[in-house]
């Protein structure tokens, strides 16, 4: 058996007020101007003002981007990167949620590599390791606080771009509940289903090992417990979430992903076009229940989805029982959540809608480049079972038009 490698950032700070250490934090990087990447809301509101003012307490100076959208794009992070350098930075702050902290790893890896961002796409293509970095976490879900992955959408190919490499791992994360009061109902959702699918994926990924088994499962158990109440208001329940989206991260970043996540990242901005994006965790919500049963072919993978039932305590006394309890729990969950269960009914405001805002003559036109590109993704190759591109054209109009996976 080859050498297992383990990432995580080096400190993770939890609880309440965690925050306020930021300056003492990036002192003890060596930090001495940084830059605090963020969204413009973020930026406008206050937050990031409250953070600079933590690190001028410690002596650290500071400049806030606040350029940072939705699905980063690589123009975020050219702007980003410019702010950096014309300002003599030498270390970043990501406040924010997973877009901030995908931005900001962006930022510095191409300011200590040099080059475009488009040159990292793929796993470990950085030579020298990032400035330092510490990632404060508003939202629950993504986990990029803590990851070595790095999604950030290529406008030239309207792909985006999956960038894993252990040199973008934020070196300290900061988790405080109350910087989370302010989620969206929506966010919560397709956040809470990023991270179930996160946790998932690693489970099941060819890459599994007892470090992530068991961080999976736990995050898995807590994910079930608390989503929806989260969804539906519980404060308790979203402090929880931050946890259980933090144990799936940490699961992931070292087992790796599946198709689920291929197929995402490659449909998420491919109809930009047409006025919207699929958020990433509402297409893992979507897609996760087919990619199951695509997957559930492979009986490795079919015996890790039954213990997954199983953990969950779904019941089903045969293995094909299990799966099915499995996927329609999935199912439940996302009615639950409001998210739709196929493109075809996935709104611009990423809400059920009887007519969704992908065309079918749209998106059958660009099907096979969709197809491919998810094959050529960076968490294909984790995936336990290995999707041809006649298979991956089938699967992904399954998510379509959510009709039966039998193939």
């Amino acid at each position: 058996m080859g050498t297992t490698y383990y990432f995580l950032p080096t400190r993770n700070l939890f609880g309440e007020d965690s925050v306020k250490e930021t300056g003492s934090l990036m002192q003890s990087l060596g930090g001495k101007k940084t830059l605090i990447v963020t969204d413009a809301f973020l930026a406008k509101q206050g937050m990031a003002r409250m953070v600079q003012d933590i690190l001028k307490d410690s002596g650290v100076e500071s400049v806030v981007f606040g350029g940072v959208e939705p699905n980063p794009k690589d123009v975020n992070v050219e702007a980003g990167l410019k702010v950096f350098k014309e300002n003599g930075c030498d270390s970043i702050i990501s406040l924010g949620g997973g877009s901030s902290h995908d931005c900001a790893k962006g930022i510095g890896i191409v300011a200590s590599n040099g080059g475009n961002i488009r040159d990292y796409e793929g796993v470990d293509k950085s030579q020298k390791p990032m400035c330092p970095m510490v990632a404060i976490n508003t939202t629950a879900g993504t986990a990029s606080e803590i990851t070595r992955f790095c999604i950030i959408t290529d406008t030239s190919r309207h792909v985006k771009m999956a960038i894993v490499d252990w040199r973008v791992t934020p070196q300290i994360a900061i988790n405080d509940p109350k910087l989370m009061v302010g989620m969206p109902p929506s966010l919560t959702a397709a956040t809470g289903m990023d991270a179930l699918t996160h946790a998932i994926e690693a489970y099941v990924s060819t890459a599994n090992c007892d470090f992530t088994d068991p961080l999976a499962l736990h995050a898995i158990k807590m994910i079930q417990n608390d989503l929806v109440d989260s969804y539906n208001g519980d404060m308790v329940k979203r402090d929880s979430m931050h946890n259980a989206q933090c144990l799936a991260g940490m699961a992931f970043s070292n087992a790796l992903l599946g198709i689920v996540h291929s197929m995402a990242h490659k449909t998420g901005a491919a109809f930009a076009d047409y006025g919207a994006h699929i958020i990433h965790g509402a297409a893992n919500a979507m897609y996760l229940p087919k990619v199951i049963a695509f997957n559930a072919k492979d009986e490795t993978a079919k015996e890790r989805y039954c213990y997954i039932a199983d953990f969950m305590g779904l019941g089903g006394t045969s293995a094909d029982e299990k799966v099915a309890n499995l996927i329609a729990y999935l199912r439940k969950m996302n009615d639950d959540l409001n998210i739709p269960h196929c493109i075809k009914n996935y709104g611009a405001d990423s809400y059920p809608t009887e007519n969704g805002f992908v065309p079918e003559e749209v998106f059958l036109e660009r099907l096979p480049e969709i197809a491919a590109n998810a094959i050529l993704d960076a968490c294909t190759g984790s995936n336990p079972r290995q999707p041809s591109q006649e298979e991956m054209e089938k699967l992904l109009k399954c998510c379509y038009y959510d009709t039966e996976v039998d193939f």
